[in-house]
C-alpha cells in the first residue's frame, strides 16, 4: 500500500473511532511556538496503560516495544538491540535489551520488566480484551538482566510484530491493581515524552524526555486537545488555537488554499461494516445477510460519503492489501438480492417490507452519536436495503448505550488492523471471542471461518496461510456476518512550520497515535 502527502483536499475520510468520544475542551493556547505543537483530536484514550491495551500495535509517546514499525511499517529495534534471533522450528524468539535504557523515573530498563509486562496481560485477571493476540506464547524468561527468551506453543510467523507491545516498569505497577491502579493515568515509561497533566474530557499534555534513549526531542511540549465537534476542531484550527487536527472531508476543503498548512493522506487498512448479529430473529437468516450483502452500493459510498478518500470493502482487508482474496469484488446487484430473500420465503409485504413466518424484514441499526460519517453510511444502507425489501431503522446512540444492545442489535462499527492477517481478523471473526467487549461484536460462528483463522495462526507456511485466509475470504461471501461497506482514507492538516513528518498506513485506531505525528520525536522545525 502507498502513503501520500498531499497539499489539497482532493481526498479525505473520517476519523472517529470506536470509543466514545469526550466532550470538547478549553483553550489550549497556541501552539506557535517553534518547539510546541496543540493538535485536536476527537477522542481520547481511556487508559494510558499497555497493560490494558494502550498502545499495543506501537507508536505509544510515552513507552517503547522491544521493537518499533518504521515509515513502510518495517519491523525495527527498539528495545531490543535488533531484530530477534529465531530458532529454526519457530518456536524460540530470544531479544537482546538495548544498553543504557532507562525508565523517565530514572530506574534502568531489564529483562525482568519485560517478562513482567508480558506475564501481567496473558494472567486472566487483567481486564486486556487484546490478551488472545498474544496466545501463542506459552513462556517468557529473563536470562540476565538483558536478554529475554519467548517460548511459543506453535509457530506462529508474525509474532516478532506482537513485540512493538510497549514495556512497563515492573518497579511502578507491580505493586498495584492492573485494572485500577494509579499507573492507568499516571505512566512511567522509556518514551521519546511524558505525560505532564491529563484533564479528562479536555486535554493531555506532554513534555519531551530529556534523556531519552533515542536523542531528545526538538519539539518540547505537545498537547492533545480533546475536541469530539469537527466543525469546533476546523474553527480553532483556522483560529490558529490548534496547530494540526484530524478532520471530516467537507471541513479539509475550506484549507486547501491555506499556504501556511499541509494536509497529510494516509491510506489505512479501516473499514467501516455494519454488525448482523446471529441472535437477532431477522439478521440471524443467513438470506437477510446475502441479500444485504448484494443490495449494498459500496462504491457510491466511497464517492459520496468519502469523496473519494476510500475503496469498497468487500471484505476485512482492502483490495490492494496482498492477503486479499482476488475474485470476491462485487457490485451492488438488488435483482439477486431479491431473488436470494424470494426462495427464502421473504415475500414482499405492506410497503414492500417483506415478512417471513409472520416476521418482518426489519431491523435496527445503532451508530455512534456525532459521528456524521458513520451516519451517512447507516442511512446510505438503509436505502438500499429498502430496495430489496429490508426495513433498516437507523438510530444514534453513546457507546454506553450501544454496548449492552451489541449481543442483538446491528452497529455501524469500525476496525481494521495491519502488519499481518491474523492481527484483526481472528478478534473480529473467531467464535470463541463472540461477545468479548468489542471482540466479535456480531457474534459470528462459522466452522470454515474458525478452521482458516486457526490455521493461519498457527502455520508458518505462507503458500497454507495464504490459501487459508483465501478460504476465509469466500465463506465471509457465502456467509456474511458482517456487511462490509467502505475501506477509508485518514486526513490529517498540520500547520507547515516542521520537517521530517510522514504517515505509515494505518489501522482503525488512529488520531491520537497515528497520523504524521506518529514519529513526533524526529520532528525538526523549519529553517
Amino acid at each position: 500500500m502507498t502513503v501520500r502527502r498531499i497539499r489539497t483536499a482532493a481526498t479525505a475520510a473520517i476519523l472517529t473511532g470506536v470509543a466514545a468520544c469526550s466532550a470538547p475542551g478549553n483553550s489550549t493556547g497556541s501552539g506557535s511556538a517553534a518547539d510546541s505543537v496543540v493538535i485536536g483530536v476527537a477522542s481520547e484514550p481511556d487508559t494510558l496503560s499497555p497493560l490494558l491495551g494502550y498502545g499495543k500495535d506501537g507508536n505509544s509517546k510515552i513507552f517503547d516495544g522491544l521493537l518499533a514499525r518504521d515509515t513502510d511499517l518495517k519491523l525495527r529495534p527498539a528495545l531490543a538491540k535488533a531484530l530477534p534471533e529465531v530458532a529454526a522450528d519457530g518456536l524460540t524468539y530470544t531479544y537482546h535489551l538495548r544498553d543504557g535504557v532507562k525508565f523517565s523515573d530514572g530506574e534502568p530498563l531489564t529483562s525482568a520488566d519485560v517478562v513482567f509486562t508480558y506475564d501481567t496481560i496473558l494472567d486472566a485477571k487483567t481486564n486486556n480484551t487484546n490478551r488472545s493476540e498474544l496466545d501463542a506464547i506459552k513462556d517468557v524468561r529473563a536470562d540476565g538482566d538483558d536478554k529475554v527468551v519467548f517460548t511459543l506453543k506453535y509457530p506462529y510467523a508474525p509474532f516478532a510484530g506482537r513485540t512493538v507491545l510497549p514495556i512497563v516498569p515492573e518497579h511502578m505497577a507491580k505493586g498495584q491493581d492492573a485494572n485500577t491502579g494509579s499507573f492507568n493515568t499516571k505512566p512511567i515509561g522509556t518514551g521519546p515524552y511524558l505525560l505532564a497533566s491529563w484533564s479528562k474530557g479536555e486535554k493531555l499534555t506532554f513534555k519531551a524526555n530529556p534523556d531519552y534513549w533515542g536523542g531528545a526531542p526538538k519539539v518540547k511540549k505537545v498537547t492533545m486537545a480533546v475536541i469530539e465537534d469537527d466543525n469546533v476542531r476546523a474553527t480553532r484550527l483556522r483560529s490558529g488555537d490548534l496547530d494540526g487536527a484530524v478532520l471530516p472531508p467537507n471541513l479539509v476543503a475550506a484549507f486547501k488554499n491555506d499556504s501556511a498548512k499541509t494536509t497529510y493522506d494516509a491510506k489505512t487498512y479501516d473499514f467501516r461494516a455494519v454488525t448482523l448479529p446471529e441472535e437477532n430473529r431477522v439478521t440471524g437468516d443467513r438470506a437477510i445477510r446475502q441479500a444485504l450483502d448484494a443490495a449494498v452500493d459500496r462504491q457510491a459510498m466511497v464517492d459520496k460519503i468519502l469523496d473519494e478518500a476510500g475503496r469498497p470493502a468487500y471484505g476485512p482487508l482492502p483490495i490492494d492489501d496482498p492477503w486479499f482474496a482476488k475474485g470476491i469484488e462485487r457490485e451492488q446487484d438488488l435483482t439477486k438480492a431479491q431473488r436470494i430473500l424470494d426462495q427464502a420465503g421473504w415475500k414482499a409485504g405492506p410497503g414492500g417490507i417483506r415478512a417471513k413466518g409472520g416476521q418482518r424484514a426489519s431491523f435496527t441499526l445503532l451508530y455512534p452519536s456525532g459521528d456524521k460519517v458513520r451516519q451517512d453510511h447507516a442511512l446510505a444502507y438503509a436505502s438500499d436495503a429498502k430496495k430489496a425489501g429490508i426495513e433498516v431503522k437507523v438510530e444514534s446512540a453513546t457507546w454506553e448505550v450501544i454496548e449492552p444492545r451489541m449481543k442483538d442489535t446491528a452497529v455501524l462499527a469500525g476496525f481494521g488492523s495491519n502488519g499481518d492477517p491474523d492481527y484483526g481478523l481472528y478478534t473480529l471473526l473467531h467464535s470463541s471471542l463472540a461477545g468479548d467487549g468489542f471482540n466479535n461484536m456480531a457474534r459470528y460462528d462459522d466452522p470454515v471461518v474458525d478452521e482458516s483463522l486457526d490455521t493461519g495462526r498457527r502455520s508458518s507456511d505462507q503458500s497454507t496461510r495464504k490459501a487459508a485466509y483465501d478460504s476465509l475470504q469466500r465463506e465471509l461471501v457465502k456467509n456474511p456476518g458482517y456487511t462490509f461497506l467502505t475501506h477509508i482514507d485518514h486526513v490529517y492538516v498540520l500547520a507547515d512550520r516542521w520537517e521530517g513528518l510522514t504517515t505509515q498506513v494505518e489501522p482503525h485506531e488512529h488520531g491520537f497515535a497515528s497520523g504524521p505525528w506518529w514519529n513526533l520525536e524526529a520532528w525538526q522545525p523549519k529553517k
